[in-house]
């Protein structure tokens, strides 16, 4: 298990047992499968971010460290600090950056939505890490507090479920038929922040001026083979078979494999996915 955190938002406290937990450990295990499944995103997303060498960069929810460690490259007279609720992601993150030889990056195991940061940032980045917060309208006012004037924010979050294949294609074979609890639209959760109203109002009421959501269709990657797409999906959202009898759980587990082998190809095994990147400025 992970390390305890001292400043976590009551309302962080269930997201901050879980990616310091199993959740965290296997996000950890599994980062190389995690980064190749969005690996599509990552030049619209870094483009839109428009990094250059005098930058210092806060990256929300960074996980094993990618985005951190590229913004680090990019800033080469500035810095990059990313921060996550994992200690076992930091860690890793970390380890890598040594690896890397990066010396202007660092991680920080800690609650965005409450550490108070220095206000010294040129730019907030999240590559989907700020769509689980409690309370994202403290968490967005947060951010815009860290920011210097003419400070950006850039995110990339996900579009609405029924967009994303993905999704759809794996809760629809594991379901076994039955219907799964949906967590209400606002939820902290993968698409919370998949409605545009929603979040220019958030944004807008943290103090960033100037939003605007641009939409990306690209295919994600689950898998080089069906085999390593199948321990990756079990592992991920292999809890939606709780509660089904052995029975119904071989008959679910059959349907998840002829939808992977549906979308199996010569590179591996692809499926539909769709987000919004975000952008904003803080001029005050």
């Amino acid at each position: 298990m992970g390390t305890t955190m001292t400043n976590v938002a009551p309302s962080n406290a269930e997201q901050a047992a879980a990616w310091n937990g199993d959740q965290g450990q296997f996000w950890t295990e599994q980062a190389d499968y995690f980064d190749d499944g969005v690996a599509g995103y990552r030049e619209p997303f870094i483009a839109a971010c428009s990094l250059n060498e005098g930058m210092h960069v806060l990256d929300i929810g960074c996980g094993t460290g990618q985005t951190t460690r590229e913004a680090a490259r990019a800033a080469t007279r500035g810095t990059a600090l990313g921060v996550d609720l994992s200690s076992s992601m930091i860690e890793l993150a970390r380890r890598t950056a040594q690896d890397e030889g990066l010396t202007n990056c660092s991680f920080e195991q800690l609650d965005a939505q409450v550490h108070p940061f220095r206000p010294k940032w040129d730019l907030v980045m999240s590559r989907s890490g700020v769509m689980f917060f409690g309370e994202p309208d403290v968490a967005f006012a947060n951010l815009a507090r860290a920011l210097k004037p003419e400070g950006r924010i850039v995110l990339f979050v996900w579009r609405a479920f029924g967009e994303n294949e993905w999704i759809c294609e794996v809760s629809g074979a594991l379901s076994a038929g039955r219907e799964l609890p949906m967590p209400p639209a606002d939820a902290p959760g993968p698409f919370s922040l998949a409605d545009p109203g929603r979040v220019r109002a958030l944004l807008e009421g943290a103090g960033f001026e100037d939003v605007s959501l641009t939409p990306l269709e690209r295919p994600m990657r689950f898998g080089r083979t069906p085999e390593d797409a199948r321990d990756f999906i079990l592992g991920l959202s292999g809890w939606m078979l709780d509660g089904l009898d052995d029975v119904s759980r071989a008959r679910a587990i059959d349907k998840l494999n002829s939808t992977i082998d549906s979308h199996a190809g010569t590179t591996g095994v692809h499926f539909g996915s769709a987000g919004w990147i975000v952008s904003g400025l803080r001029r005050l």
